[in-house]
């Protein structure tokens, strides 16, 4: 299959996706609300232009200015997030719905009204005329039943979508707010048993993730430069996943990299998302910002009365543009007595790098799964969603990331910069 049909057939099967799941959201929160004609037509036409809104949005994006969010791109992102959510509170309390409403009909058509009542001695209880005509207050079992039930059904209904939407539009506003926000300043110890003592304490100050574009720009890049200068870092570390556009667009928001301080200097390996671009154009523009990128490299850091050797390469993604991952390159024919840390985007570039001895990964690439149940997913294709961890004998630090691509909703996985102390084991 080539690309094109490739695309294609995925563009048919996500838009397939949208009509059922929209089908099912109007079933939920139109349909079952009300019984008017008119606002079941309004929900109708509502879920074919949300359906639409998506991947309208994603094309907007894909064309619009890079440094601005345009007028489809920040509905559908918002859509996104909240349909997510409706989708999966209505799922959880589809359920209970069902049985409530099982033991409704139950309960309307278990016992019909009688007739007329028999005594015990066999004779009719007639009522006298003014008894019929009395009004009387319906109760189960009477012949109301089946109108009591249906109101307490669309009661029911209600409140299910009151609940879902309400929840739904809190969560999603949250996770816009967090998202957008501050990241948190995280700080982890690591020992390393080859670190020589007088390293204990050796900083290195990791941020992953900036996704420079329409969401994050340059008052996002340099809020971070504030903040990781304020951790007083040995070294700086931009773990891949810079940009979301071309470096003519956003290098003059990638610019206050430039003001970051540290003792050894800072340094970038690619990620997948720097592969849709000019990534040639971004390394130069970042060399100009006094960062070096390590593409299948590695560096010697003395500090005090020891080394470590810092290596970094090139993302999985590279592989498609002759940029590959060359792991013998950067690790191979080192001092086996100093310890080396590697810089690579994905967690699962690990098995590589456990293989040739290293001794601490830093990754970031999963956004900690972004908002949930994306948590839930990351480790079908990643060994470790967020943390530290020890893989075939070398220990895996993952950030969750300083930004995060479209759309930018944080729930459960707040964005960090982390400050990677080292010490001797």
């Amino acid at each position: 299959m080539s690309d094109t049909s490739q695309q294609a057939a995925i563009a048919a099967a996500s838009l397939l996706i949208a009509a059922v799941a929209h089908w099912y959201l109007y079933v939920r929160l139109v349909r079952d609300v009300t019984a008017s004609a008119r606002w079941r037509g309004a929900g109708r036409a509502t879920a074919v232009v949300l359906s639409l809104l998506v991947p309208s949005g994603v094309v907007a994006a894909q064309y619009a200015d890079p440094t601005r969010i345009g007028v489809l791109t920040w509905p559908a992102f918002a859509w996104v997030g909240c349909a997510a959510y409706l989708l999966m509170i209505l799922a959880v309390l589809e359920i209970p719905r069902r049985l409530i409403a099982r033991s409704l009909a139950r309960r309307a058509s278990g016992n019909p009204a009688p007739s007329r009542t028999t005594s015990r001695n066999g004779a009719d209880n007639r009522t006298s005329g003014a008894e019929r005509s009395a009004p009387t207050t319906p109760g189960p079992g009477s012949v109301t039943d089946g109108s009591w039930a249906a109101d307490r059904r669309a009661l029911l209904a209600r409140s299910v979508a009151l609940l879902a939407t309400g929840t739904a539009v809190a969560t999603t506003a949250y996770g816009f707010r967090r998202g957008l926000g501050p990241p948190d300043v995280r700080t982890v110890r690591v020992a390393l048993r080859r670190l020589h003592p007088s390293l204990t304490g050796l900083r290195i100050t990791m941020a992953s993730d900036l996704h420079l574009g329409p969401s994050f720009g340059r008052d996002h890049t340099a809020r971070l430069v504030r903040m990781i200068n304020d951790t007083s870092p040995h070294l700086v570390a931009v773990v891949g996943d810079l940009s979301d556009g071309t470096a003519e667009d956003l290098g003059p928001h990638a610019e206050p990299l430039a003001r970051l301080r540290s003792t050894h200097g800072t340094y970038f390996v690619t990620g997948n998302h720097d592969y849709r671009h000019d990534v040639d154009a971004w390394i130069d523009t970042l060399a100009g910002f006094d960062v070096t990128t390590l593409r299948n490299t590695r560096t010697p850091i003395e500090h005090r009365s020891g080394v470590i050797d810092l290596a970094g390469v090139t993302d999985v993604e590279g592989e498609r543009k002759h940029d590959a991952p060359d792991y013998d390159r950067a690790l191979g024919g080192r001092d086996p007595s100093r310890p080396v840390v590697l810089l690579a985007h994905q967690p699962v570039q690990v098995h590589q790098a456990a293989r040739r001895g290293v001794d601490l990964q830093l990754s970031g690439h999963t956004h900690g799964g972004a908002f949930f149940p994306g948590n839930l997913l990351v480790p079908l294709s990643q060994p470790v969603t967020s943390g530290l961890a020890t893989i075939g004998g070398t220990q895996l630090y993952v950030s969750r990331g300083a930004g995060t691509s479209p759309p930018p909703i944080r729930v459960g996985a707040p964005p960090d910069i982390t400050v990677v102390e080292l010490h001797a084991r």
